[in-house]
């Protein structure tokens, strides 16, 4: 499955999956990074801490623009007092207007104690009804994967988070094994 960003480029990379249950928030990555349709990498980290550790942000695209788009969340998060859903906002109006920004093209999965945000170049700021995000172009298999753990077993947040991948990895091939999970 190919992600289109906003641009209508298409990239086949990452997946990043999020869930929440019983007061605990997971998020994680795959390690597999590649270009065209060669492994480069296996155990790359898409996932950082930002907020005095309180936000954790994963990214699907290319890694510079996750990364640029990392830092400017960060400013926003210190500008909104660590308040990540008018932080979110704000990116993504800036993301959608600005003629540098615009140019960026990846997909940004957010959690805090209390939201989960999906923030997209095309100025979408998505919080999902049942507290599971997802992105990359594992994201779907990894998405339902995690909606049947979690409605169908008595898993933590973060073990719906691990298999979730593992199943994501088992059919996607711009995904694999190797995963980083963080959680709060």
């Amino acid at each position: 499955m190919a992600q289109t960003y906003a641009t209508g480029t298409e990239f086949r990379s990452t997946t990043i999956v999020g869930v929440r249950r019983d007061g605990q928030v997971a998020i994680g990555s795959d390690g597999q990074v590649t270009m065209n349709n060669t492994i480069v990498k296996h155990q790359a980290s898409k996932i950082r801490r930002l907020a005095n550790g309180d936000v954790m942000v994963g990214f699907a695209g290319a890694a510079a623009d996750g990364f640029a788009l990392m830092e400017r969340l960060e400013a926003k998060l210190k500008e909104f007092a660590g308040n990540l859903p008018r932080a979110a906002v704000e990116l993504a109006k800036d993301w959608r207007t600005d003629k540098y920004l615009r140019r960026l093209e990846a997909v940004m999965a957010t959690c805090d104690k209390d939201h989960s945000l999906l923030i997209s170049g095309t100025g979408d700021v998505v919080e999902p009804d049942d507290g599971i995000l997802s992105a990359g172009s594992g994201g779907p298999f990894a998405l339902a994967a995690a909606r049947g753990l979690l409605n169908h077993s008595d898993l933590t947040a973060r073990d719906i988070v691990e298999q979730s991948l593992q199943i994501a990895a088992s059919i996607c091939v711009f995904t694999n094994e190797c995963t980083t999970i963080e959680t709060l």
